[in-house]
């Protein structure tokens, strides 16, 4: 119970560090839907926006690659442009905050991705979290492949679904 109100607490946490009002989340659930808040208009249309994603905070190196990985395979069934060289010309940029939780039942990994525009303004952010039946002393570990899998699809179509509703 206490781990599951710390899971709960973090993506809170990380909200308040970036001065918007924190994602709501329902208590219990084993997996949640991306949860959208603090969005601005796109400002070009979904067809010519292009992604480049920083580096990941808040897990394992080979976590952190394997969540990279399936991004850009998720973003290329998509139809989602990715940016890949570091430095290059992107019509926004994303960062990722990642923080994993576990108790004897499960692990869950809590995610907020915020985009900025070309000028360095945040103009989305969107959160969520995912829950593993494994369990492990390490949170980090008990995270599948299925659950990284479930995060870069819902990161990729929350990524469209805002350039979307955006444009229309």
């Amino acid at each position: 119970m206490l781990m599951r109100a710390a899971a709960l607490a973090v993506p809170l946490m990380l909200a308040a560090c970036g001065g918007v009002t924190p994602p709501e989340f329902v208590g219990g659930s084993r997996q949640s839907a991306a949860v959208q808040s603090g969005s601005y208009a796109a400002p070009v249309p979904a067809n010519e926006a292009s992604f480049a994603f920083d580096p990941f905070s808040g897990a394992p190196g080979n976590t952190l690659d394997d969540l990279s990985r399936k991004i850009g395979e998720a973003a290329s069934k998509e139809g989602l442009t990715l940016v890949r060289r570091a430095g290059a010309r992107a019509t926004y940029r994303v960062k990722g905050h990642l923080s994993a939780v576990g108790d004897n039942t499960a692990s869950t990994i809590l995610y907020v991705f915020d985009v900025y525009d070309g000028s360095g303004r945040r103009v989305h952010r969107f959160s969520g979290q995912e829950t593993s039946n494994a369990t492990s002393a390490d949170p980090w570990a008990g995270i599948s492949g299925e659950t990284l899998n479930l995060i870069a699809t819902r990161t990729v179509l929350a990524l469209k679904a805002w350039l979307t509703r955006a444009g229309s």
